[in-house]
């Protein structure tokens, strides 16, 4: 397969154009052209060294990655980020992203993945941004309580050793849940408005304390890289099944 048939693949399923407009990550093809051939795949969760570095050792044609490298405009390619860009320049290694479209997917995204985990039932799009959403909510199929909701998440999610942090401000029982993976607190008022019993998110902030508190909803806090690795692991799966060699670059962060 060449690049360009594999980026437009990726793009056809992730519906990339319907968020060109709300993401300030350009997603699609984000380093490199479309020419050449793809055999093998490296998936991560961040453009970075490390990965890029591990995606060469492996022998990918390609990287593809959730964070890229370019958030906003470019003004110079000097620093850091062309010493982050320069092994894809020598090894003509090219970079994929998908950032907000690969969070609201709703059966391959990291929200999908979580709901996916937590056998969610009546699951539908939560987290709207503009006429998109980036997450998904629905119901527990047996309640769970606060602590068994932390201990499963705890124990599934790559989050470097830092355990999952929980604000227990919600009912005893949590049946209804909502899901914004990385930062996604600033849907609490959302999650709210839905009544949720609680969101379960990456990363926190400190104003959400108060707000989760007043509102008496459960937030559970799983790193923004645990929460977003699912997404790239269910596009290597896609990639496996279209006939593609395929590595998961694991390189948690502990955030």
């Amino acid at each position: 397969m060449d690049t360009g048939e594999f980026c437009a693949r990726l793009d056809e399923e992730l519906r990339t154009d319907a968020y060109a407009d709300i993401d300030a990550s350009p997603n699609g093809l984000q380093v490199g052209t479309p020419a050449g051939d793809v055999e093998h795949v490296a998936f991560a969760v961040d453009a970075a060294a490390a990965t890029a570095d591990a995606a060469v050792e492996a022998g990918a044609d390609l990287l593809v990655t959730h964070h890229g490298y370019v958030f906003g405009g470019v003004e110079r390619v000097t620093g850091r980020l062309y010493e982050r860009l320069e092994p894809h320049y020598e090894h003509d290694l090219p970079v994929y992203v998908s950032h907000l479209p690969l969070d609201g997917h709703q059966e391959l995204g990291n929200a999908a993945g979580l709901a996916d985990l937590l056998d969610l039932a009546d699951r539908e799009p939560f987290g709207e941004l503009g006429p998109e959403h980036i997450g998904q909510r629905g119901t527990a199929t047996d309640p769970f309580t606060t602590d068994e909701l932390q201990d499963l998440l705890a124990a599934e999610l790559d989050h470097g050793g830092e355990g999952v942090q929980v604000l227990d401000f919600g009912p005893d029982e949590i049946e209804d849940i909502a899901i914004v993976t990385g930062s996604g607190v600033d849907w609490l008022d959302e999650a709210e408005a839905v009544d949720a019993d609680a969101l379960i998110t990456g990363e926190g902030k400190q104003q959400v304390y108060h707000d989760a508190r007043e509102a008496g909803i459960t937030v559970l806090l799983g790193g923004h890289y645990g929460t977003e690795t699912i997404g790239v692991r269910n596009l290597a799966d896609l990639a496996t099944e279209w006939g593609l060699e395929t590595t998961f670059v694991d390189h948690p962060t502990g955030l």
